[in-house]
């Protein structure tokens, strides 16, 4: 499980975008989208790292996160993967309220990314294979340790 300790939003973001270049790299065949599955205190970076991921990804839209409408959506020009989208669950009570706007869909395109913050929320319905990334805020001042899993 790779570890990685930042001090800026600067190096959060050159760490996701590391990670979104490899993503685009791989060559493998999926069944369902890609999914990453993102948990973390308030603040920890969970925004800020898919700022880095979708400018590495060529979104050029203001990123930020949809708290209040849950989900956004950007069209892809990668060749591997179309549509790639940011869900945030922080608002969510429970699973079936993201059933009901159609997430088996999304999960179920291999053509798409899905960035989830506050995934802890809908763990019971999320792919086996999805990845997750905790993130925590460390002793020292404006650190943070991001675990990918």
């Amino acid at each position: 499980m790779p570890v990685h300790k930042t001090t800026s939003s600067t190096e959060t973001k050159k760490i996701a975008a590391i990670l979104a270049k490899k993503i685009l790299r791989m060559r493998v065949k999926r069944k369902n989208a890609l999914i990453l599955a993102l948990v973390g205190e308030l603040g920890s970076g969970k925004t800020t790292f898919i700022q880095g991921f979708l400018r590495a990804l060529a979104v050029r839209k203001k990123i930020t996160s949809p708290t209040f409408v849950i989900t956004k959506s950007y069209k892809l020009k990668a060749k591997s993967y179309q549509t790639v989208y940011h869900i945030d669950c922080y608002r969510i009570k429970k699973p079936s309220e993201l059933l009901e706007l159609g997430i088996k869909e999304i999960f179920n395109n291999p053509q798409n990314i899905v960035l989830i913050e506050w995934a802890e929320k809908i763990k019971r319905i999320l792919p086996k294979n999805s990845i997750w990334i905790k993130f925590e805020h460390s002793d020292k001042i404006n650190q943070r340790i991001i675990k990918i899993t």
